[in-house]
């Protein structure tokens, strides 16, 4: 307990030494019984776990004044309250300008000037411990202006948690069938709750494409 909150935490306790880097995203609870539910509250940052530091936690996760007001429903039997916590183990996080590893996806596209649906998506692929996709915008997205859109996306099933970001860094390439003469566009930014996508909205002239 820490200035009138109570404080929670989690100890990894591992049988490797010395011990591994662990990182983990961590859930805490308090069950009321008013509401007949647990009370979540979240530590939004990847927390890393290893030999120097294995406890992590929240100094000042809920106050006491709440937990002890009865009209919350926190205090079950006497003066008895149920805590828990979740931890979930991810990937280790990557480090801002560290080389990442490359992956590669091909999608083709069959007679694309006589395309007249508004979008297009590509199937599941995985790269990066997450499914994606692709989309294109044969007419160009409502940025174009007269050019060919073509977006990332996290697929469908693919949760993040608040405050988790994915950096991605992508070059997205029309192949040209008849030589070299091929189309790149870069993307570097991060993937995130609120947005889960992020592309080019004019990627490349569609004059350039439907004539090829």
């Amino acid at each position: 307990m820490e200035g009138g909150f109570v404080s929670m935490y989690v100890e990894c306790l591992s049988s490797t030494t010395p011990l591994i880097d662990v990182f983990a995203h961590l859930t805490f609870f308090v069950f009321s019984e008013e509401e007949k539910k647990y009370l979540s509250i979240q530590d939004v940052e990847v927390k890393r776990f290893n030999s120097a530091k294995t406890v992590w936690g929240l100094s000042k996760a809920l106050s006491v004044e709440t937990l002890k007001d009865r009209a919350k429903g926190f205090i079950l039997y006497g003066e008895l309250h149920e805590f828990g916590a979740h931890v979930k183990i991810v990937s280790r996080p990557v480090s801002f300008g560290e080389d990442l590893p490359f992956h590669k996806f091909s999608w083709t596209i069959c007679d694309f000037s006589l395309l007249r649906q508004n979008d297009c998506v590509s199937k599941t692929f995985h790269m990066g411990e997450k499914d994606w996709t692709l989309t294109l915008y044969p007419k160009g997205d409502s940025r174009a202006d007269g050019k060919l859109s073509q977006h990332l996306h996290l697929a469908d099933g693919e949760t993040l948690f608040r405050g988790e970001l994915i950096f991605v860094r992508v070059n997205l390439q029309v192949l040209d069938p008849r030589g070299s003469d091929h189309l790149i566009g870069s993307i570097n930014g991060w993937v995130m709750a609120s947005t889960k996508a992020m592309g080019l909205p004019q990627f490349m002239p569609l004059a350039k494409i439907q004539g090829a």
